[in-house]
């Protein structure tokens, strides 16, 4: 390292991003230990470019080069930060960066450009998920917006005073209002959960009593939907820290949707065991499984079951009165008792859902 050089080590080093310190002939003169593990290479003295390939990095870099005016720039020619984005491919899949190219400019220092590489990948999926969540949202709310409005104009104009059309109509427009109202209380709800996400709950629960109680509340809907329900409890079960009224949310939702959508099989099987260990969790767990004998789920819809409005069927659901937001909810609540959420289905078999939690 030269004595130029000297002043920029301990920075570079002390940076907790990738940063690179590229001389005029575009060579890096120096890579902290951020840069050497995100691209796995040591380095100094390669090109630049042949690490930045990117054209929008790549045009960076030498914009950079231009506002320094080879190493000599006048006091009044712009050196701002200069910004781009590049997707690193990995392994496990892409990185988005944000690239800043910086001119440096000191007394005693030879003109090199600092390029400083910082992920983005989350903030851009954030970006992502809060975009399709305003879509979907929209989405729901229009249709039946757009129902109510068009009966609304109906029963002002063409069929003022039918009785008959009325009372039709009528209870078309009941339906969607009570659809919103869903969507708004599952909304509510889903931002209730993620607020609390992060907070253990710490009051004991006997998982025995809310499935009990839960299955006591569904009893209606079991006997119209014409099932048999098998419960095998865990005699002298543990309490487990838990919310009982988030989790009777999770097994009534699961247990509901078994119901609606296993209603071609002939019955529902739900259990309760206590497993030693599980790999991924800390000590001994209950394990609850909800199993039907339904259609089943194509193995492709499985990883994405629990985001927010994603439907395998969507028109199915919404005859349902689905809001396509209860599998979410269900993830994030099960989250925050610090257990897991997993979908096993088979085409014409059924699905099982399994909720496990930790019992300390």
């Amino acid at each position: 390292m030269t004595a130029d050089l000297a002043p920029c080590s301990a920075l570079l080093d002390a940076m907790p991003d990738p940063a690179l310190l590229v001389g005029p002939d575009r060579r890096i003169l120096m890579a902290n230990p951020a840069a050497r593990e995100l691209f796995a290479a040591p380095l100094v003295g390669a090109s630049a470019l042949s690490y930045i390939r990117q054209p929008e990095p790549a045009a960076a870099l030498e914009r950079g080069w231009a506002q320094m005016g080879a190493g000599q720039p006048p006091a009044d020619r712009p050196t701002a930060p200069i910004e781009a984005r590049m997707i690193q491919t990995t392994p496990t899949g892409e990185t988005v960066l944000r690239v800043t190219v910086a001119p440096l400019i000191a007394a005693g220092v030879l003109p090199a450009i600092l390029v400083t590489l910082r992920d983005i990948s989350q903030v851009e999926e954030a970006e992502q998920q809060r975009r399709d969540f305003v879509a979907n949202v929209s989405h729901e709310m229009r249709s039946p917006l757009t129902v109510l409005a068009g009966f609304i104009e109906t029963l002002k104009g063409p069929a003022k005073g039918d009785l008959a059309a009325t009372e039709t109509f009528l209870d078309i427009m009941e339906r969607e209002a009570q659809r919103m109202t869903r969507l708004v209380s599952d909304l509510l709800s889903l931002s209730r959960v993620e607020s609390e996400e992060r907070v253990r709950p710490r009051t004991q629960v006997s998982l025995s009593e809310v499935l009990r109680a839960t299955l006591a509340a569904l009893r209606p809907q079991v006997e119209d939907a014409g099932l048999s329900v098998d419960f095998q409890d865990l005699p002298d079960a543990p309490t487990i820290p838990g919310d009982r009224d988030q989790l009777v949310q999770v097994f009534h939702n699961l247990i509901e949707n078994a119901l609606k959508y296993g209603a071609s099989g002939d019955r529902i099987e739900i259990s309760l065991n206590r497993v030693e260990s599980l790999p991924g969790l800390p000590g001994p767990v209950l394990k609850v499984c909800i199993r039907d004998f339904g259609d089943g789920i194509d193995a492709i819809h499985l990883p994405r079951l629990t985001e927010r409005f994603y439907r395998v069927d969507g028109h199915r659901s919404r005859a349902m009165g689905g809001t396509g937001l209860g599998l979410a909810i269900c993830k994030h609540i099960v989250n925050r008792h610090r257990g897991r959420l997993s979908i096993r289905s088979t085409r014409g078999e059924g699905s099982t859902f399994v909720v496990s939690l930790p019992i300390s």
